[in-house]
C-alpha cells in the first residue's frame, strides 16, 4: 500500500475512533432530559443535529460535537452530521479532526 492510500485510511479510521470516542464521553454518568426515542433513524438523526445546533448556539462545543458525532454513528450519510461535528470541533481546537469530519461531509454531498 502506497503512502497516500494508508494516510487515507489512517484518516478515515481516526474519524471512527473520534465519533466513538465523543458518543461514548456523553454517555458517561449524566442523564439529560431529550425526546422520546424514535425507531426512525432518519428522524433521531435529525433531533441529535438540532441539538447539536442548539448547543453551538450556546456555546458549549463539547456537547454539540458529542450530538453530531451521535448522528452520525446513527445515519452515517448525513453530511450535516460531519460538518456540525467539523465546526464544533475546530471551535475546540482540533483543527485535524474537523478537517476530516469537513472531507467526509464534502465526499458525501459529492455522491
Amino acid at each position: 500500500m502506497t503512502a497516500a492510500p494508508q494516510r487515507a485510511l489512517l484518516r478515515w479510521a481516526s474519524i471512527a475512533l473520534l465519533i466513538a470516542m465523543v458518543v461514548g464521553s456523553g454517555a458517561c454518568g449524566r442523564r439529560t432530559a431529550t425526546a422520546p426515542a424514535s425507531n426512525d433513524p432518519q428522524a433521531r438523526s435529525q433531533m441529535l443535529i438540532e441539538s447539536g445546533n442548539q448547543a453551538f448556539s450556546a456555546g458549549n462545543y463539547g456537547l454539540a460535537a458529542r450530538r453530531y458525532a451521535a448522528a452520525a454513528v446513527i445515519k452515517q450519510d448525513d453530511p450535516a452530521a460531519y460538518y456540525g461535528l467539523g465546526m464544533a470541533l475546530a471551535k475546540l481546537g482540533r483543527d485535524e479532526d474537523a478537517r476530516a469530519a469537513y472531507a467526509k461531509a464534502r465526499a458525501l454531498t459529492r455522491k
